[in-house]
Protein backbone atom coordinates (compact mmCIF):
# COMPACT_ATOMS: atom_id res chain seq x y z
CA UNK A 1 0.00 0.00 0.00
CA UNK A 2 1.34 3.39 -0.97
CA UNK A 3 0.51 6.94 0.14
CA UNK A 4 2.53 10.02 -0.85
CA UNK A 5 1.73 13.61 0.07
CA UNK A 6 2.76 17.16 -0.59
CA UNK A 7 1.65 20.42 0.97
CA UNK A 8 1.11 23.54 -1.13
CA UNK A 9 4.48 25.18 -1.70
CA UNK A 10 3.25 27.64 -4.33
CA UNK A 11 3.73 30.63 -2.06
CA UNK A 12 3.81 32.96 -5.06
CA UNK A 13 0.28 31.94 -6.00
CA UNK A 14 -1.05 30.95 -2.58
CA UNK A 15 -0.30 34.41 -1.18
CA UNK A 16 -1.22 36.24 -4.40
CA UNK A 17 -3.72 34.11 -6.36
CA UNK A 18 -3.67 34.45 -10.14
CA UNK A 19 -7.08 32.77 -10.54
CA UNK A 20 -10.45 33.98 -9.32
CA UNK A 21 -13.21 31.88 -7.72
CA UNK A 22 -15.93 34.33 -8.81
CA UNK A 23 -17.43 31.87 -11.31
CA UNK A 24 -18.34 29.73 -8.28
CA UNK A 25 -19.89 32.52 -6.23
CA UNK A 26 -23.11 32.14 -4.27
CA UNK A 27 -25.01 33.81 -7.12
CA UNK A 28 -23.50 31.53 -9.77
CA UNK A 29 -24.10 28.42 -7.67
CA UNK A 30 -27.71 29.41 -7.00
CA UNK A 31 -28.37 29.60 -10.75
CA UNK A 32 -26.94 26.12 -11.24
CA UNK A 33 -28.99 24.63 -8.43
CA UNK A 34 -32.16 26.31 -9.69
CA UNK A 35 -31.62 24.65 -13.06
CA UNK A 36 -31.16 21.20 -11.52
CA UNK A 37 -34.10 21.76 -9.17
CA UNK A 38 -36.38 22.04 -12.20
CA UNK A 39 -35.71 18.36 -13.09
CA UNK A 40 -38.53 16.05 -11.95
CA UNK A 41 -35.86 13.60 -10.72
CA UNK A 42 -34.16 16.20 -8.54
CA UNK A 43 -33.82 15.97 -4.80
CA UNK A 44 -30.77 16.69 -2.62
CA UNK A 45 -28.67 13.61 -2.02
CA UNK A 46 -28.11 12.53 1.60
CA UNK A 47 -25.28 13.84 3.76
CA UNK A 48 -24.36 11.01 6.14
CA UNK A 49 -22.89 11.82 9.55
CA UNK A 50 -20.56 8.97 10.55
CA UNK A 51 -20.39 9.94 14.21
CA UNK A 52 -19.33 6.50 15.48
CA UNK A 53 -16.48 6.34 12.98
CA UNK A 54 -15.41 9.87 13.92
CA UNK A 55 -15.36 8.86 17.58
CA UNK A 56 -13.33 5.74 16.82
CA UNK A 57 -10.78 7.67 14.75
CA UNK A 58 -10.53 10.58 17.18
CA UNK A 59 -11.98 13.52 15.23
CA UNK A 60 -14.97 15.77 15.82
CA UNK A 61 -17.06 14.69 12.84
CA UNK A 62 -16.99 12.87 9.50
CA UNK A 63 -19.66 13.73 6.93
CA UNK A 64 -20.08 11.89 3.63
CA UNK A 65 -22.22 13.19 0.76
CA UNK A 66 -23.76 10.10 -0.85
CA UNK A 67 -24.06 10.72 -4.60
CA UNK A 68 -25.26 7.20 -5.40
CA UNK A 69 -28.77 8.69 -5.16
CA UNK A 70 -28.25 11.38 -7.84
CA UNK A 71 -30.90 11.34 -10.60
CA UNK A 72 -31.13 7.54 -10.46
CA UNK A 73 -27.72 7.39 -12.18
CA UNK A 74 -25.72 6.06 -9.19
CA UNK A 75 -23.15 8.88 -9.53
CA UNK A 76 -22.79 12.67 -9.44
CA UNK A 77 -21.61 13.14 -13.02
CA UNK A 78 -25.06 13.91 -14.44
CA UNK A 79 -24.86 17.30 -12.70
CA UNK A 80 -22.02 18.58 -14.86
CA UNK A 81 -23.11 17.21 -18.21
CA UNK A 82 -26.73 18.29 -17.86
CA UNK A 83 -25.85 21.85 -16.89
CA UNK A 84 -23.26 22.22 -19.67
CA UNK A 85 -25.70 20.87 -22.27
CA UNK A 86 -28.42 23.16 -20.95
CA UNK A 87 -26.07 26.16 -21.15
CA UNK A 88 -25.03 25.23 -24.68
CA UNK A 89 -28.64 24.98 -25.86
CA UNK A 90 -29.53 28.23 -24.11
CA UNK A 91 -26.76 30.00 -26.03
CA UNK A 92 -27.96 28.45 -29.29
CA UNK A 93 -31.40 29.89 -28.54
CA UNK A 94 -30.06 33.28 -27.44
CA UNK A 95 -31.51 32.81 -23.96
CA UNK A 96 -30.28 32.69 -20.37
CA UNK A 97 -30.42 29.26 -18.76
CA UNK A 98 -32.66 30.69 -16.05
CA UNK A 99 -35.32 30.97 -18.76
CA UNK A 100 -35.03 27.28 -19.64
CA UNK A 101 -36.27 25.01 -16.86
CA UNK A 102 -36.44 21.29 -17.57
CA UNK A 103 -40.05 21.36 -18.80
CA UNK A 104 -39.28 23.98 -21.43
CA UNK A 105 -35.86 22.66 -22.39
CA UNK A 106 -37.29 19.23 -23.18
CA UNK A 107 -40.38 20.57 -24.94
CA UNK A 108 -41.34 20.27 -28.60
CA UNK A 109 -40.86 23.99 -29.28
CA UNK A 110 -37.20 23.98 -28.24
CA UNK A 111 -36.54 20.75 -30.14
CA UNK A 112 -38.08 22.24 -33.29
CA UNK A 113 -35.94 25.36 -33.04
CA UNK A 114 -32.70 23.47 -32.40
CA UNK A 115 -33.05 20.57 -34.80
CA UNK A 116 -30.82 17.53 -34.40
CA UNK A 117 -27.66 17.79 -32.29
CA UNK A 118 -25.16 15.07 -31.42
CA UNK A 119 -23.21 15.35 -28.17
CA UNK A 120 -19.92 13.47 -27.91
CA UNK A 121 -17.72 12.65 -24.93
CA UNK A 122 -14.97 10.45 -23.51
CA UNK A 123 -15.64 8.69 -20.23
CA UNK A 124 -14.88 5.65 -18.10
CA UNK A 125 -18.62 5.40 -17.51
CA UNK A 126 -20.28 7.86 -15.13
CA UNK A 127 -19.90 11.06 -17.15
CA UNK A 128 -20.88 9.33 -20.38
CA UNK A 129 -23.99 7.88 -18.80
CA UNK A 130 -24.95 11.35 -17.57
CA UNK A 131 -24.45 12.85 -21.04
CA UNK A 132 -26.42 10.01 -22.65
CA UNK A 133 -29.24 10.38 -20.09
CA UNK A 134 -29.48 14.13 -20.69
CA UNK A 135 -29.34 13.76 -24.49
CA UNK A 136 -32.18 11.23 -24.35
CA UNK A 137 -34.36 13.62 -22.35
CA UNK A 138 -33.53 16.39 -24.85
CA UNK A 139 -34.47 14.08 -27.74
CA UNK A 140 -30.94 14.42 -29.06
CA UNK A 141 -28.13 11.95 -29.78
CA UNK A 142 -25.01 11.02 -27.83
CA UNK A 143 -21.80 9.29 -28.90
CA UNK A 144 -19.51 8.00 -26.14
CA UNK A 145 -15.95 6.70 -26.46
CA UNK A 146 -14.50 4.88 -23.46
CA UNK A 147 -10.79 4.41 -22.69
CA UNK A 148 -8.93 1.12 -22.54
CA UNK A 149 -9.78 -0.80 -19.38
CA UNK A 150 -13.40 0.38 -19.13
CA UNK A 151 -15.78 -2.40 -18.13
CA UNK A 152 -18.51 -3.99 -20.24
CA UNK A 153 -21.03 -3.32 -17.47
CA UNK A 154 -20.44 0.43 -17.65
CA UNK A 155 -20.50 0.29 -21.46
CA UNK A 156 -23.92 -1.38 -21.42
CA UNK A 157 -25.24 1.12 -18.85
CA UNK A 158 -24.42 3.92 -21.32
CA UNK A 159 -25.98 2.08 -24.25
CA UNK A 160 -29.15 1.56 -22.23
CA UNK A 161 -29.52 5.35 -22.11
CA UNK A 162 -29.71 5.34 -25.93
CA UNK A 163 -26.15 6.39 -26.80
CA UNK A 164 -23.75 4.94 -29.32
CA UNK A 165 -20.80 3.75 -27.24
CA UNK A 166 -17.63 1.71 -27.61
CA UNK A 167 -14.42 0.94 -25.72
CA UNK A 168 -11.25 2.11 -27.44
CA UNK A 169 -7.68 0.80 -27.19
CA UNK A 170 -6.15 4.00 -25.77
CA UNK A 171 -5.87 5.62 -22.37
CA UNK A 172 -8.26 8.36 -21.29
CA UNK A 173 -6.31 11.35 -22.58
CA UNK A 174 -5.63 9.81 -26.00
CA UNK A 175 -9.31 8.86 -26.27
CA UNK A 176 -10.25 12.49 -25.51
CA UNK A 177 -8.07 13.57 -28.44
CA UNK A 178 -9.74 11.01 -30.71
CA UNK A 179 -13.19 12.22 -29.64
CA UNK A 180 -12.19 15.80 -30.42
CA UNK A 181 -11.04 14.83 -33.93
CA UNK A 182 -14.22 12.86 -34.64
CA UNK A 183 -16.40 15.68 -33.34
CA UNK A 184 -14.62 18.19 -35.60
CA UNK A 185 -15.14 15.91 -38.61
CA UNK A 186 -18.81 15.16 -37.86
CA UNK A 187 -19.95 18.50 -36.44
CA UNK A 188 -20.70 17.05 -33.00
CA UNK A 189 -20.68 19.04 -29.75
CA UNK A 190 -18.01 17.85 -27.30
CA UNK A 191 -19.09 17.68 -23.65
CA UNK A 192 -15.80 17.16 -21.81
CA UNK A 193 -14.46 18.48 -18.51
CA UNK A 194 -10.90 18.49 -19.84
CA UNK A 195 -10.07 21.97 -21.15
CA UNK A 196 -7.57 22.90 -23.84
CA UNK A 197 -6.82 26.01 -25.88
CA UNK A 198 -9.97 26.96 -27.77
CA UNK A 199 -12.13 24.59 -25.71
CA UNK A 200 -12.81 26.20 -22.35
CA UNK A 201 -16.44 27.26 -22.13
CA UNK A 202 -18.10 23.84 -21.85
CA UNK A 203 -15.53 22.49 -19.34
CA UNK A 204 -16.25 25.53 -17.16
CA UNK A 205 -19.99 24.90 -17.40
CA UNK A 206 -19.43 21.27 -16.38
CA UNK A 207 -17.44 22.44 -13.35
CA UNK A 208 -20.19 24.87 -12.45
CA UNK A 209 -22.75 22.08 -12.83
CA UNK A 210 -21.00 20.06 -10.15
CA UNK A 211 -21.51 22.96 -7.73
CA UNK A 212 -25.06 21.84 -6.93
CA UNK A 213 -23.51 19.00 -4.93
CA UNK A 214 -21.28 21.35 -2.94
CA UNK A 215 -24.10 23.83 -2.30
CA UNK A 216 -26.34 21.06 -0.96
CA UNK A 217 -23.61 19.70 1.31
CA UNK A 218 -22.77 23.06 2.87
CA UNK A 219 -26.47 23.79 3.38
CA UNK A 220 -26.99 20.38 5.01
CA UNK A 221 -24.02 20.88 7.33
CA UNK A 222 -25.52 24.16 8.51
CA UNK A 223 -29.15 23.06 8.78
CA UNK A 224 -28.69 19.53 10.14
CA UNK A 225 -25.42 19.76 12.08
CA UNK A 226 -25.12 23.46 13.05
CA UNK A 227 -21.80 23.77 11.22
CA UNK A 228 -21.10 26.99 9.37
CA UNK A 229 -18.28 25.21 7.54
CA UNK A 230 -16.21 22.05 7.87
CA UNK A 231 -12.61 22.41 9.02
CA UNK A 232 -11.34 20.10 6.27
CA UNK A 233 -12.55 18.84 2.90
CA UNK A 234 -11.01 15.83 1.17
CA UNK A 235 -11.87 15.39 -2.50
CA UNK A 236 -10.82 12.92 -5.16
CA UNK A 237 -9.49 14.10 -8.52
CA UNK A 238 -9.05 12.86 -12.06
CA UNK A 239 -8.55 15.85 -14.35
CA UNK A 240 -9.34 18.07 -11.35
CA UNK A 241 -12.61 19.62 -12.48
CA UNK A 242 -14.59 18.43 -9.46
CA UNK A 243 -11.79 19.34 -7.05
CA UNK A 244 -11.27 22.71 -8.73
CA UNK A 245 -15.00 23.46 -8.51
CA UNK A 246 -15.07 22.61 -4.83
CA UNK A 247 -12.01 24.75 -4.15
CA UNK A 248 -13.63 27.61 -6.08
CA UNK A 249 -16.85 27.34 -4.06
CA UNK A 250 -14.96 27.28 -0.76
CA UNK A 251 -12.72 30.21 -1.70
CA UNK A 252 -15.66 32.28 -2.98
CA UNK A 253 -17.83 31.54 0.04
CA UNK A 254 -15.36 31.64 2.93
CA UNK A 255 -12.37 33.64 1.68
CA UNK A 256 -9.40 33.50 4.05
CA UNK A 257 -11.47 31.44 6.52
CA UNK A 258 -12.09 28.65 4.02
CA UNK A 259 -11.77 24.98 5.01
CA UNK A 260 -8.46 23.25 4.34
CA UNK A 261 -8.78 21.19 1.16
CA UNK A 262 -6.88 17.99 0.34
CA UNK A 263 -6.83 16.55 -3.19
CA UNK A 264 -6.69 12.73 -3.40
CA UNK A 265 -5.57 10.93 -6.58
CA UNK A 266 -4.86 7.46 -7.89
CA UNK A 267 -1.13 6.74 -7.80
CA UNK A 268 -0.98 5.74 -11.49
CA UNK A 269 -2.67 8.98 -12.63
CA UNK A 270 -1.54 11.54 -10.05
CA UNK A 271 -1.00 14.52 -12.34
CA UNK A 272 -2.04 17.11 -9.72
CA UNK A 273 0.17 15.61 -7.02
CA UNK A 274 3.13 15.53 -9.42
CA UNK A 275 2.41 19.13 -10.38
CA UNK A 276 2.51 20.07 -6.70
CA UNK A 277 5.82 18.25 -6.23
CA UNK A 278 7.31 19.96 -9.31
CA UNK A 279 6.55 23.30 -7.66
CA UNK A 280 6.80 25.39 -10.83
CA UNK A 281 3.14 26.46 -10.99
CA UNK A 282 2.41 24.51 -14.18
CA UNK A 283 0.37 21.32 -14.60
CA UNK A 284 2.37 18.17 -15.32
CA UNK A 285 0.96 15.17 -17.20
CA UNK A 286 1.20 11.44 -16.49
CA UNK A 287 1.34 9.06 -19.47
CA UNK A 288 0.94 5.32 -20.02
CA UNK A 289 -2.03 3.03 -19.46
CA UNK A 290 -3.03 4.67 -16.13
CA UNK A 291 -4.10 1.30 -14.70
CA UNK A 292 -6.12 1.63 -11.49
CA UNK A 293 -9.38 0.34 -10.06
CA UNK A 294 -10.29 4.01 -9.61
CA UNK A 295 -11.53 4.25 -13.20
CA UNK A 296 -13.09 7.67 -12.73
CA UNK A 297 -9.74 9.08 -11.62
CA UNK A 298 -7.62 7.48 -14.39
CA UNK A 299 -6.82 10.78 -16.11
CA UNK A 300 -3.24 11.83 -16.71
CA UNK A 301 -3.69 15.43 -17.86
CA UNK A 302 -5.19 18.12 -15.65
CA UNK A 303 -7.93 20.55 -16.58
CA UNK A 304 -5.86 23.71 -16.27
CA UNK A 305 -8.80 25.73 -14.89
CA UNK A 306 -9.21 23.27 -12.02
CA UNK A 307 -5.45 23.10 -11.51
CA UNK A 308 -5.09 26.87 -11.17
CA UNK A 309 -7.77 27.03 -8.46
CA UNK A 310 -6.13 24.19 -6.56
CA UNK A 311 -2.68 25.71 -6.98
CA UNK A 312 -3.84 29.10 -5.74
CA UNK A 313 -6.20 28.12 -2.91
CA UNK A 314 -5.67 24.42 -2.05
CA UNK A 315 -3.42 23.06 0.67
CA UNK A 316 -2.65 19.35 0.32
CA UNK A 317 -2.10 16.79 -2.46
CA UNK A 318 -2.14 13.00 -1.97
CA UNK A 319 -1.28 10.08 -4.25
CA UNK A 320 -2.77 6.73 -3.21
CA UNK A 321 -2.56 3.13 -4.38
CA UNK A 322 -5.67 1.07 -5.09
CA UNK A 323 -5.61 -0.52 -1.62
CA UNK A 324 -6.53 2.85 -0.11
CA UNK A 325 -9.68 3.09 -2.23
CA UNK A 326 -10.60 -0.51 -1.46
CA UNK A 327 -10.31 0.17 2.28
CA UNK A 328 -12.62 3.14 1.92
CA UNK A 329 -15.20 0.99 0.12
CA UNK A 330 -15.13 -1.59 2.90
CA UNK A 331 -15.31 0.95 5.74
CA UNK A 332 -18.27 2.75 4.15
CA UNK A 333 -20.04 -0.47 3.18
CA UNK A 334 -19.63 -2.03 6.65
CA UNK A 335 -20.38 0.81 9.08
CA UNK A 336 -20.07 0.83 12.83
CA UNK A 337 -23.36 0.28 14.65
CA UNK A 338 -25.34 3.52 14.56
CA UNK A 339 -23.68 4.90 11.41
CA UNK A 340 -25.40 4.81 8.01
CA UNK A 341 -24.14 2.52 5.27
CA UNK A 342 -22.76 4.18 2.14
CA UNK A 343 -22.39 2.04 -0.98
CA UNK A 344 -19.34 3.68 -2.54
CA UNK A 345 -17.45 2.71 -5.68
CA UNK A 346 -13.70 2.76 -6.18
CA UNK A 347 -13.44 6.41 -7.23
CA UNK A 348 -15.88 7.56 -4.57
CA UNK A 349 -14.29 5.92 -1.54
CA UNK A 350 -10.60 6.81 -1.73
CA UNK A 351 -10.77 9.99 0.44
CA UNK A 352 -12.43 8.07 3.28
CA UNK A 353 -9.91 5.25 2.93
CA UNK A 354 -7.09 7.77 3.13
CA UNK A 355 -8.60 9.61 6.11
CA UNK A 356 -9.05 6.37 8.07
CA UNK A 357 -5.43 5.39 7.49
CA UNK A 358 -4.02 8.80 8.41
CA UNK A 359 -5.97 8.79 11.66
CA UNK A 360 -5.41 5.16 12.60
CA UNK A 361 -1.85 4.21 11.60
CA UNK A 362 1.34 5.66 12.99
CA UNK A 363 3.32 5.39 9.73
CA UNK A 364 1.31 8.29 8.33
CA UNK A 365 1.30 10.48 11.44
CA UNK A 366 3.38 13.11 9.60
CA UNK A 367 0.63 13.60 7.01
CA UNK A 368 -2.03 13.76 9.73
CA UNK A 369 -0.08 16.48 11.51
CA UNK A 370 0.57 18.34 8.26
CA UNK A 371 -3.20 18.54 7.71
CA UNK A 372 -3.85 19.63 11.29
CA UNK A 373 -6.31 16.83 11.99
CA UNK A 374 -7.32 16.91 15.66
CA UNK A 375 -10.14 15.85 17.95
CA UNK A 376 -11.95 19.05 16.92
CA UNK A 377 -11.74 18.51 13.15
CA UNK A 378 -14.97 18.36 11.15
CA UNK A 379 -14.26 16.63 7.83
CA UNK A 380 -16.44 16.69 4.71
CA UNK A 381 -16.09 14.04 1.99
CA UNK A 382 -17.98 13.20 -1.19
CA UNK A 383 -18.77 9.65 -2.22
CA UNK A 384 -19.19 10.48 -5.88
CA UNK A 385 -20.44 7.09 -7.08
CA UNK A 386 -22.17 3.97 -5.87
CA UNK A 387 -21.46 0.44 -7.10
CA UNK A 388 -21.29 1.48 -10.76
CA UNK A 389 -19.49 -1.82 -11.47
CA UNK A 390 -21.30 -4.29 -9.16
CA UNK A 391 -18.92 -7.20 -9.79
CA UNK A 392 -15.84 -5.16 -8.95
CA UNK A 393 -17.64 -3.82 -5.88
CA UNK A 394 -18.29 -7.37 -4.67
CA UNK A 395 -14.71 -8.41 -5.44
CA UNK A 396 -13.48 -5.67 -3.12
CA UNK A 397 -16.12 -5.60 -0.37
CA UNK A 398 -17.13 -9.27 -0.27
CA UNK A 399 -13.93 -11.02 -1.28
CA UNK A 400 -11.27 -8.63 0.02
CA UNK A 401 -9.49 -7.70 -3.21
CA UNK A 402 -6.78 -5.07 -2.73
CA UNK A 403 -6.34 -5.73 0.98
CA UNK A 404 -5.00 -2.92 3.16
CA UNK A 405 -3.98 -5.31 5.95
CA UNK A 406 -1.09 -4.40 8.19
Amino acid sequence: MHISWQDNRFSKFYQHPASSPEKFSLEATAKVRAFHSSFPQYQPTPLRSLSRLAELLGVGGIYVKDESFRFGLNAFKGLGGSYAMGKYLAECLGMDISELPFSRLTGAEVKARLGDITFATTTDGNHGRGVAWTAKMLQQKAVVYMPKGSTEYRLEAIRQEGAEAEIMDWNYDDTVRYTARRAAEEGWVIVQDTAWEGYEEIPLWIMQGYATMADEALEQLKQDHALTAPSHVMIQAGVGSLAGMLQGVLAARYGEERPRLAVVEARSADCLYRSAVANDGSPHAVGGDLNTIMAGLACGEANYMGWELLRDYGEFFFSCSDEVAARGMRVLGNPLRGDAQVISGESGAVPLGLLSLLLERSEWREAKEMMGLTSQSQILLFSTEGDTDPQRYRDVVWDGSYSSGR
